[in-house]
């Protein structure tokens, strides 16, 4: 049956409903319900292997769960064909634990490739393209260099310009902070609140870092043994009396 685009039009950018992911008899997400409003940055908390990555996995397709439901726009996207899931594809930034840019590649073609691939821009317009979404991320003049020559830091900004190559609307982000030093790690966080506020994104960010939450989400979710602890602002989280939320946030302070 056909989508109706009145429906879609109305769907919030991200809607899982039932959501269940298992590896054998480890089950990582248990029956997850979680939307995501449009222009609204959620921050997924939790302690290592609750699931976390694995929900942006699922997000963006990579992946597919045991069950439930994931839409995109309203659009399902478990259990699509590819070519299928590689249309919604389109409307989602990925930026990866370790920016996962192509050694082989300059920092400008990195960039470039997506554009290559899905667009019909000219040689010329794909360059600037290119200068303009780098010059966003502070790496502006860095297109000849090669992965191997930058800080985590600077693969962390060149992987956030891939991502938005093709102007998605909705940005996922896994662990931006993570591996960075105190200060870098503070430069990429107002780089993703510079973002919430230039672009209008939607965005959904999986990170440990408490603090950088603090800055940039608009909502919160904790999870535990792939449930929903806690799904509310970031002051409500603070305040929560369960136990387990209170231990959480002395172990990550």
């Amino acid at each position: 049956m056909a989508n109706n685009p009145k429906l879609i039009e109305s769907a919030p950018p991200i809607a899982a409903q039932r959501l269940c992911k298992s590896f054998g008899e480890h089950i990582v997400l248990n029956g997850i319900d979680l939307a995501v409003a449009r222009n609204e940055t959620l921050v997924v908390l939790g302690r290592s292997g609750t699931g976390k990555s694995v929900l942006l996995k699922l997000i963006v397709g990579l992946q597919q769960p045991n069950s439930g439901s994931i839409r995109i726009h309203g659009q399902e996207i478990a259990g699509v064909e590819m070519d299928e899931l590689s249309t919604v594809r389109k409307k989602i930034g990925f930026l990866f634990q370790q920016a996962a840019l192509y050694d082989s590649m300059t920092v400008g073609d990195n960039v470039e490739f997506s554009l290559l691939r899905h667009t019909k821009l000219s040689e010329g317009e794909r360059k600037t393209r290119v200068g303009e979404l780098l010059a966003g991320v502070g790496m502006d003049g860095e297109q000849g260099k090669m992965p191997s020559d930058l800080s985590g830091g600077m693969q962390k900004r060149v992987g956030l310009a891939r991502a938005l190559a093709l102007d998605p609307d909705i940005l996922l982000f896994d662990e931006p902070t993570s591996g960075l030093d105190p200060i870098t790690s503070c430069e990429v966080i107002q780089l993703i609140v510079k973002l919430k506020t230039e672009r209008k994104l939607t965005s959904v960010v999986v990170t440990h870092d408490v603090h950088g939450a603090r800055l940039f989400a608009d909502r919160v979710v904790l999870l535990r043994e792939g449930s929903v602890v806690v799904d509310g602002t970031f002051d409500q989280l603070v305040k929560s009396q369960d136990p387990f939320v209170i231990q959480f946030l002395r172990d990550a302070a």
